[in-house]
């Protein structure tokens, strides 16, 4: 495997539980990009061509030497983007299952015959793009990493892997987890420096982003111009809507654990909540008591419940949204403030009183807030849904079977979950919509599609020459 850059410029790496630097890593640019792709290109031919099985055998290995160091690789993770450590386990876990899991799937996943005129043989098969950038994001690193890496690797596809800057000690100690040729799997540190000229060079057949829509936008726009293919999976401003026939007790435990877990800083947290009036007010002083109960601390803290943001522009962004839908009339029922002390914690937050024009029921926030508007109807609340620039996933808490069957046929994301806050089918590959993104996302058969092309075979006898 490749490592990054033998230059002197390096960027820290700040555990935001403290705001203190805790390691360094090469600053990648673009001689560090061309290095790391120019590795996968010329391991590529070897790689696709070795058996199915072996390749398979290589993603179990490194599921078991990953086993043996989850805990401290999840430590690592916790250090760098401040979520709980249980959380962080549970993602090195998803990582290790993902390995597992593609390593079974890729031996079965071939092309298949066709259809075709008599005495010929037509066939589709599949094949390994080449080179793939897996540009992968900061909130959950290593179970990301995990299924992209090994869906790409036992397709046949050699890789170059770019964390983000902010946490790259787990990626390290990730990667040092796998025993491949030269070439095969590639470090890259750095940030846009690194990534840019990642992307645009043609050597590149594929990028799988997982971020931001303004880089996804670029991504695209790169990809296009150089004819490269690009899976996106990008913000998300997600709605849950809680409907007049079900416990607001209830509701809010759902709420809460959907808009607070790692500080909401996941593409698919709860981001805008539509309430029907019958239960809203009861809906909210339960979310608001929940949130004043958070234990919230250092993710390394057995006692903490949630963790800070990422970074203090992270904690910007939050407390801007806030202190917009405060000053326009909302109320704060539960947090609404930075919290005092080292680090960068932002208290667990219920506004009432949003209306749709307000930053907070419009862009993606990522952090610990809970907006509720009240609606009228469920019709209401579906329009308001669906009247968003982005469309990952969404939320239905009823106990209407009726109002659940319109809630999955006339929600436009690519999930929908009914009265459950977290949950998606494991096998299932989505496709998020508008500003959400391209291309398949979620880690089933299906991604082992988007890393694969196919190729179309027609075969016929050639007549044999005579005498």
């Amino acid at each position: 495997m490749t490592g990054a850059s033998d230059g002197a410029e390096v960027i820290p790496v700040t555990d935001p539980a403290t705001g203190q630097v805790i390691g360094v890593v090469p600053a990648g640019g673009e001689l560090e990009a061309r290095a790391a792709v120019a590795a996968a290109a010329d391991a590529f031919e070897g790689w696709r061509r070795t058996a199915p099985a072996e390749r398979a055998r290589a993603l179990k290995e490194a599921a078991r030497r990953l086993r043996e160091r989850a805990r401290d690789i999840a430590e690592l993770q916790t250090l760098e983007n401040g979520r709980p450590l249980r959380e962080s386990m549970r993602g090195v876990e998803e990582a290790i299952s993902k390995l597992e899991m593609y390593a079974e799937l890729g031996a079965l996943h071939r092309g298949h015959s066709l259809p075709g005129e008599w005495g010929a043989t037509d066939m589709a098969v599949r094949e390994p793009h080449g080179v793939v950038a897996l540009l992968v994001p900061w909130n959950d690193p290593v179970a990301i990493a995990g299924g992209q890496i090994a869906a790409a690797l036992v397709t046949g596809n050699t890789v170059v892997f770019k964390p983000s800057e902010l946490t790259p000690l787990s990626a390290i100690a990730f990667v040092r987890a796998f025993e491949l040729p030269d070439g095969v799997l590639n470090l890259l540190h750095g940030d846009a420096r690194a990534g840019a000229p990642l992307v645009a060079d043609p050597r590149v057949a594929l990028v799988a982003h997982t971020g931001s829509v303004a880089t996804g936008r670029e991504i695209a726009r790169v990809c296009a111009e150089r004819g490269a293919r690009c899976l996106l999976e990008l913000g998300g401003k997600d709605p849950l809507i809680v409907d007049r026939d079900v416990d607001p007790a209830w509701a809010a435990e759902q709420a809460a654990g959907g808009a607070f877990a790692n500080a909401g800083q996941v593409c698919t947290s709860v981001e805008r909540i539509y309430a029907h009036r019958d239960v809203a007010e009861e809906f909210a002083e339960e979310l608001a008591r929940r949130a004043d109960a958070l234990r919230v601390g250092p993710g390394l803290d057995p006692a903490s419940e949630m963790g800070p943001l990422i970074d203090e522009r992270q904690l910007a962004v939050v407390d801007r949204h806030v202190r917009e839908a405060l000053d326009g009339g909302a109320q704060a029922r539960a947090g609404g403030r930075r919290l005092d002390g080292e680090g960068f914690f932002y208290a667990p937050t219920v506004l009432v009183g949003a209306r749709p024009e307000m930053l907070i029921m419009r862009e993606e926030t990522f952090g610990p807030v809970a907006a509720i508007q009240v609606v009228g109807s469920f019709d209401e609340a579906i329009a308001a849904a669906n009247a968003s620039d982005y469309g990952l996933a969404a939320t239905v808490l009823t106990a209407s079977q009726a109002n659940a069957r319109r809630a999955w046929r006339e929600l436009d994301v690519g999930t929908v979950k009914v009265n459950s806050a977290w949950g998606g089918a494991p096998g299932a590959a989505p496709h998020p919509r508008r500003s959400s993104g391209v291309g398949g996302s979620g880690y089933g058969p299906e991604l082992l599609d988007e890393m694969t092309r196919v190729k179309v075979v027609h075969m016929k006898h050639a007549p044999g020459r005579a005498g």
